[in-house]
């Protein structure tokens, strides 16, 4: 990729992340990368373009990832360990929750989703919809094969994603991701999946 054209995407995202979409100018972003205005428009038609190529590269992570952790469920059905839930949710945090790109992506998705319905979408399906729908299949197979009580997969799901939900909001998503605010994550999101596995093991 060109460099001033990968420098634009950089900047736009920090920018992005930091403000929201719409509080951010061509001029703004020009000003950061050191082009003129006119300069931009030979990468981008317009600011919208810029958006759509970021959330476009994020959706291929993202479903990548996903890819990964729908494969590793179907080849572990019948060799599946205990921590096998830790392992997939290691994944899920570090390569995608606290992954840089990532992150800013979903900090600009939490600003707009409130002001942009196209937004609205790609922020319910990968915080809520994607994450909600694998580890619903996970306690599903975890109760296939004994190592978790007959419940209600989905009510587990819920009841397990929630906090980590907060956790991202509170720790994640408030602004520059830090190493204190990713130790405190991890500090918080650990304890709660140590704790809730712990739980379903005494009743």
């Amino acid at each position: 990729m060109n460099e001033t054209k990968q420098k634009i995407l950089n900047v736009a995202l920090d920018l992005f992340s930091q403000n929201g979409f719409s509080s951010v100018s061509i001029r703004d972003i020009c000003k950061v990368v050191d082009i003129k205005e006119s300069s931009i428009y030979y990468h981008f038609k317009n600011k919208q373009a810029i958006l759509d190529e970021l959330l476009q590269y994020f959706e291929m992570m993202a479903s990548d990832l996903m890819f990964q952790l729908e494969q590793a469920l179907t080849t572990t059905q019948k060799t599946i360990e205990g921590d096998f839930f830790e392992k997939t949710c290691d994944c899920f945090l570090e390569k995608y929750l606290m992954d840089e790109y990532c992150n800013k992506i979903m900090r600009l998705l939490s600003i707009e989703h409130f002001s942009n319905n196209e937004i609205q979408k790609i922020y319910d399906e990968w915080m809520f919809d994607k994450p909600l729908n694998f580890q619903t299949k996970v306690f599903s197979l975890l109760m296939t094969i004994g190592i978790v009580k007959p419940a209600d997969s989905r009510y587990l799901a819920i009841k397990f994603y929630s906090p980590i939900f907060l956790c991202m909001q509170r720790w994640l998503f408030r602004g520059t991701l830090t190493d204190e605010c990713k130790k405190t994550f991890r500090e918080n999101v650990y304890k709660h999946i140590r704790n809730f596995f712990n739980e379903m093991e005494d009743k």
